[in-house]
């Protein structure tokens, strides 16, 4: 099966498409200009010889005449020269000079003796002249013909000339296309290069930019892509480091767990108490909760790393309320003061669910028993609304606040408690998520303020 033009010209590389379109815009551009340079001498020419027989023919014609010993002929016989003449009568008869070559005739130049036209200008082809044929005297007419050959040999040495000059042109147009392909291309085969680099080797080292051109800012968005990509394969390395670090404690905690209650069945060891068992058991349960807690962190963290994100309308409203039920049924012991204005977004509604409730647990997790939990979504007037939760707990301390959103980060007083350390992280993605931002204070009440900004309208 052949491949169309079409398709190996597209099969081919970027640098022989460019040199074979400079050779190609060149030669259509000397063919142009060579042929109209070629059609203006070739008209100049005839129209040279045009001009040159209409001025002999008429002073042929106004010549006089002489007289040998027994013809009588145009004195313009005996001065011809390079032309060709003769004296056609209305009978068809030429009369021409003796060792000259007889100047060809037509049917129109018959006429033109006859008086029926004024005068004949045609081409005979078979002796490659330029004949004319003008009324001379009552029943008669001047035939001269001229030769076109020095016409037809400039014009064959002016096409041989514009043939070469053409074809150096292409060549020199090939050539510089090479060139500046080569050189223009440079960048895009560092990119290449790059490219596979990455592929093979997985090494995100920038390529070196040099210029502010297009292909400069090409180099700059891949190299910006590079960072992106070496920044996501961080947080990756950091997540499964961290997430690590967090499962070794319960894992280690539960194995030791197991070996004692497995240990204790050995007929050779001494055996457990119902208390000690019942202890073990609740404490091997407690920290399944634990993992089984922080396995859903990392899911959920995972979920919203995810680039695609839902977009539909949501009533910020709605998604509070369902968080606040859950909140409630987890926390008996404690009251919520809610106050809610109206707001919808653009986004997805069960991660700001998520977000909300997280928020809604940490504030339970440190608030005492009889306190008041403050649950507030209102309006900032300048296109965006906060959805602010205060605890009556002790508070943030100074030198946590800069990293309670941080993964797997807690304080001091938070590592005696149950949680994963991922929830805030999850609270402030899914705030960059939707154009918004997360922070963390101190509430009036004393305990801990955590703010959920959001773009949106009432």
């Amino acid at each position: 099966m052949t491949l169309a033009p079409r398709g190996r010209f597209q099969r081919a590389s970027l640098r022989v498409r460019v040199t074979l379109l400079a050779a190609f815009c060149v030669a259509g551009a000397v063919a142009l200009v060579s042929l109209g340079a070629y059609m203006l001498v070739y008209n100049s020419l005839y129209n040279s010889v045009d001009e040159n027989l209409h001025t002999r023919a008429a002073a042929a014609v106004a010549s006089p005449t002489v007289t040998d010993d027994v013809t009588s002929l145009p004195a313009a016989f005996l001065g011809a020269g390079d032309l060709r003449i003769g004296l056609l009568d209305a009978e068809g008869k030429l009369v021409w000079p003796k060792y000259t070559p007889r100047p060809p005739t037509n049917s129109d130049d018959l006429r033109v003796a006859k008086g029926e036209l004024a005068e004949n200008l045609w081409t005979d082809q078979a002796t490659d002249t330029r004949v004319i044929s003008v009324k001379y005297r009552d029943g008669s007419a001047m035939v001269l013909a001229q030769s076109l050959k020095p016409q037809r040999t400039t014009l064959a040495k002016l096409s041989l000339v514009l043939f070469l000059i053409g074809g150096a042109g292409v060549l020199f147009a090939a050539i510089a296309g090479t060139a500046v392909a080569r050189t223009g291309l440079r960048p895009v085969q560092r990119l290449t290069e790059a490219t596979e680099r990455v592929a093979n080797t997985g090494d995100l080292t920038p390529i070196p930019v040099s210029g502010d051109d297009e292909l400069a800012r090409l180099t700059h968005s891949f190299n910006a892509m590079l960072g992106a990509v070496a920044e996501s394969q961080e947080r990756q390395r950091r997540l499964v480091a961290d997430a690590g670090h967090e499962l070794r404690t319960p894992l280690t905690s539960m194995r030791t767990n197991l070996e004692l209650l497995l240990a204790s069945e050995n007929p050779n060891q001494p055996t457990l108490s119902d208390e000690d068992k019942a202890e073990i058991n609740a404490d091997i349960r407690g920290q399944l909760d634990e993992l089984t807690t922080l396995i859903g962190d990392l899911v959920e963290l995972a979920r919203e790393d995810a680039p695609q994100m839902v977009q539909e309308p949501v009533d910020l409203v709605e998604v509070v309320e369902r968080a606040l039920d859950r909140a409630r049924r987890r926390a008996a012991s404690l009251s919520f003061d809610v106050r809610l204005q109206p707001w919808t977004l653009l986004g997805d509604s069960s991660a700001l669910e998520r977000a909300v409730l997280n928020l809604l647990d940490n504030a339970v997790k440190f608030s005492p028993d009889g306190s008041v939990v403050r649950l507030e979504l209102r309006q900032l007037g300048d296109g965006s609304a906060v959805v602010e939760v205060a605890d009556s707990g002790p508070g943030i301390a100074d030198a946590d606040l800069p990293h309670v959103f941080e993964r797997f980060y807690r304080s001091s007083e938070a590592r005696t408690l149950p949680g994963s350390g991922l929830g805030l992280a999850i609270v402030k993605q899914a705030a960059a998520r939707h154009g918004g931002t997360a922070y963390a204070g101190r509430a009036p009440e004393g305990g801990a303020l955590f703010t959920l900004r959001l773009p949106g309208r009432p």
